[in-house]
This record gives structure tokens, C-alpha cells and sequence, in this order.
């Protein structure tokens, strides 16, 4: 018998070397190359889930009909928006959020939903027993004869399930915990992880099944693995916000039939998770009026417009270097914009701690948001309050410019929506829409512009 091959997999970046290395030469991280044996070729027509390699020609593009996927509605209308629509038949779709955030339950509640539908659904979980998920799903008050779950982490056994099921819907939870025994790595490894969703992507392309994949996440919040894994699939999508606190986000970073950025807004119930139609309102209703340093912008997450209440604290340094930490935004921004007030407007920064945060525990990356970031450090450090009714959105230049930005309209109409009577904005956007008519917009050219009209004097 031939002597099997041992070759040395980073087990961060997926770099393979024939010996073994301290540092990987791919990612740079220390000690993580982990020996292992080359898997055996397969042979010639074996295969998985009864899905069949078919050899593939090159056809004109212009011979290709183009055709409208069709999507799978869930009740969950946020859930829908964030996939751009509903769930596409044969898509592969990766879900990662922080232990205990939610992940089983969304999966668990979007399973009985299609199950009601007379859809069959197959949930897999490798991390719990059939008696644990059937536990939760009482906790839910999930009630479908055509829901199945099973506990297992083989790929071939897997495989050969959903060949028999034949359900319209898939969950794995999670693709760390399975496995195939023709590779010797052990399971969570890059070779099982990239071999495993290469199996589940064929299963799903070749029976035209939509699967959703659990995955976990490292302490720094991104999906645990190579970045191979992410490349593999049809969507990602991230489950976000803190355990103690009841509100959780989903939001979609890649989506091959929609668009990405997204944002679904739910609230974790003892019942479940209950979507919320207007998050708005909810990162709004505990903002403390005539206090100095808060404002409210219009943010876009996808096509969604969101009002966010932004806060910052300007305080003397006690010590030589002055401090400036944000939570929501890109730090690298803070000290940028208070360059730009101290250079252009004239405020003396250079001795002040700066401390800025999103309240809701959203995270903003968008440039609109800079002149209320600016606002806010100019309230807070000349003590001066903005009008409780004020709306700011604007890109701010390094010459202290304020330039324009895009899907205003839909800004000002979330704003007027919820009563708020002014909107700063860019002077370039004005025009060539239509203002509502509770709402005044102002134009502004300058950030000095937007501090005359926006503080209290």
C-alpha cells in the first residue's frame, strides 16, 4: 500500500506547505500550520446526495435566456429584505453571529415557517441533540409535521438524508461540527470546512435546494476559518448585537441576487424573535432633549433609510496625549473631523478628550454621517444644544466643505415621518425632488454654515 502524503494546512488563511513553519508565510499568524494527510482521489463516479458531476460547454452569452429567480417568502418580512426578496431555490447562504445571540433560533423559527407553507425543511444540527432542538422549538411553540431534524455530523450520511427527504429547505448548524471521513483533519479544520460546503454546494445547485449554513465567529466577530468559506457561498449574512440586550441585527455583506448592506432590524421575546418594522423609533425613543452634543442623522443601511442619534462627550485631557475613542464609527473619522473644526471653524480641540458613540449599538460607515459627527463634537465642546427637531446629513471635505450625498429624498421623508421639522443638508442637494411639506430643508455649504444654523446660541 502506498505511502500516504502528510502535508502542513494554516488553519487561518488555508496555506499549504510540505513542511512545517512557525510563521505562515500566507497570513503571517504564528503556530497555526497543523499537519495533515492528503485525501485519497475519489473515485470515478462516486458522488454525494445522488448529484451527478455533468460535464459543462461554453455557450454564447446572447444564446442564454435570462430568467427572474424565483424566491420563497418567508412571514419574516425583514428576514426577506435582507436576502434581497425571499430565499432563492439552490442558493448556499452563510449565517455567523457570537454564541447564544440567536443564530438556531432565527433558523428554527424561518424553518417553521416554511414547514406551515407545506414546504418539508430538514434541520441539522451537529452541536445539539434532537431532544435539545425539540426543547427550544416547544420554547417557540413550533408545531410542523414537516419539519424533521436531525442530530448528525457525517457529510455522507447528511448527504444520503437529504437524498431521501428531498426537502425544500435546508439549515446546517454548523459547518465546524461537520465532517468527511475521507479527510483525515479533524473536524472545523480548513481542508473539512472548504471539503464539507463544497459537497453542500453541489447538493444544492445540482437538487436546487436552498441550504443555510451556521458558522462561527472569532472573538474579533468575523466568520472563524479562512476567508475561503465566505468566497464559496451565495450570501453571507451577519447576526449582530449585544446578549443582554433584546435588540439583534441582520445584516447582509454579500448577496449574489440582491443587494448587499442591508439591514434587518428584530427583538428577542421569550416567545422568539419578533421582527421590527420601524427601527427609527426604537433608536430614538430614550434621546434626552436640550442636552449638548447629541444629533440625529438620516443613515441609508441598504435601501433602507434609519435615523440614528449620534452623542459626543468633549472634555479637557489629563494627559499629554489626548484621547479619542468611538464606538459605531470608524475611529480613524474622529480625529479627522476635529482637525477639519479646529482648522476651518476655529475650535481649539488639540487639549480635549473626545469621546463619540451611536446610540443603539449600530454601526455607521457611510460618509453622510460626517457633519452630524461634527455637529455633535462642536455641541458638546461649546456647550450649545441643536434643536430637538434638527436632522443633519452631509459628507464633510478636509476643506470644511459639506458635499453632497445620495437618496436624500428618501432621508428627508423618513425624517418627516417621524415629526422632526429641519433637515441640514449639502447645499448641491437641493432641487430636482420633491420637499414634503411639513419638513424645511436648509442648504449648507460649509461646516461653519451648519453651526450657525444648527446650534442654539
Amino acid at each position: 500500500m502506498a505511502k500516504r502524503k502528510v502535508k502542513y494546512v494554516c488553519q487561518e488563511c488555508g496555506y499549504e506547505s510540505a513542511k512545517w513553519m512557525g510563521k505562515c508565510p500566507g497570513c503571517g499568524n504564528w503556530n497555526t500550520l497543523v499537519e495533515e494527510l492528503e485525501a485519497s482521489t475519489v473515485r470515478s463516479g462516486q458522488t454525494l446526495g445522488g448529484v451527478k458531476n455533468k460535464v459543462s460547454k461554453p455557450e454564447s452569452i446572447t444564446a442564454i435566456e435570462s430568467e427572474k429567480e424565483p424566491r420563497i417568502a418567508t412571514s419574516m418580512k425583514e428576514f426577506n429584505r435582507v436576502l434581497g426578496g425571499g430565499i432563492v431555490p439552490g442558493s448556499l447562504a452563510l449565517i455567523g453571529g457570537d454564541p447564544g445571540i440567536g443564530k438556531s433560533t432565527l433558523l428554527l423559527q424561518i424553518s417553521s415557517q416554511l414547514a406551515e407553507k407545506q414546504l418539508p425543511v430538514l434541520y441539522i444540527s451537529g452541536e445539539e441533540s434532537t431532544r435539545q432542538t425539540k426543547l427550544r422549538a416547544d420554547r417557540l411553540g413550533i408545531k410542523s409535521d414537516l419539519l424533521y431534524v436531525l442530530s448528525e455530523t457525517n457529510m455522507f450520511d447528511i448527504a444520503n438524508q437529504i437524498d431521501q427527504i428531498k426537502p425544500s429547505f435546508v439549515v446546517i448548524d454548523s459547518i465546524q461540527t461537520i465532517f468527511r471521513e475521507e479527510v483525515t483533519s479533524a473536524p472545523g479544520s480548513v481542508s473539512q470546512v472548504r471539503e464539507c460546503t463544497g459537497e453542500l454546494m453541489k447538493i444544492a445547485k445540482g437538487h436546487g435546494i436552498p441550504i443555510f449554513i451556521v458558522g462561527h465567529v472569532t472573538k474579533e466577530g468575523a466568520i472563524a476559518g479562512p476567508r475561503l468559506l465566505e468566497h464559496m457561498v451565495d450570501a453571507v449574512l451577519y447576526f449582530e448585537g449585544e446578549r443582554h440586550h433584546a435588540y439583534r441585527i441582520l445584516r447582509g455583506v454579500k448577496n449574489r441576487f440582491g443587494s448587499t448592506h442591508e439591514m434587518g432590524i428584530f427583538e428577542m421575546k421569550e416567545e422568539g424573535l419578533r421582527e421590527v418594522m420601524n427601527p427609527s423609533e426604537i433608536f430614538l425613543e430614550e434621546r434626552s432633549e436640550g442636552a449638548a452634543g447629541s444629533t440625529v442623522v438620516a443613515s441609508m443601511e441598504g435601501t433602507r433609510p434609519v435615523l440614528v442619534e449620534i452623542q459626543a462627550l468633549i472634555s479637557p485631557t489629563s494627559f499629554g496625549n489626548p484621547r479619542r475613542m468611538a464606538t459605531g464609527i470608524d475611529t480613524n473619522r474622529v480625529p479627522l473631523l476635529m482637525a477639519v473644526l479646529e482648522k476651518r471653524v476655529g475650535l481649539m480641540l488639540q487639549n480635549q478628550d473626545a469621546y463619540i458613540k451611536v446610540a443603539g449599538g449600530v454601526k455607521l460607515d457611510e460618509p453622510a454621517i460626517d457633519l452630524a459627527v461634527a455637529v455633535s463634537i462642536a455641541s458638546s465642546f461649546r456647550d450649545q444644544t441643536t434643536k430637538p427637531d434638527d436632522i443633519f446629513v452631509g459628507e464633510v471635505g478636509l476643506t470644511g466643505e459639506v458635499r453632497r450625498v445620495a437618496r436624500i429624498e428618501q432621508r428627508v421623508q423618513e425624517a418627516a415621518k417621524l415629526g422632526f421639522k429641519r433637515v441640514i443638508c449639502p447645499e448641491k442637494n437641493l432641487g430636482g425632488w420633491t420637499v414634503p411639506k411639513s419638513v424645511q430643508v436648509i442648504g449648507v455649504n460649509t461646516v461653519q454654515e451648519a453651526l450657525d444654523v444648527g446650534l442654539d446660541r
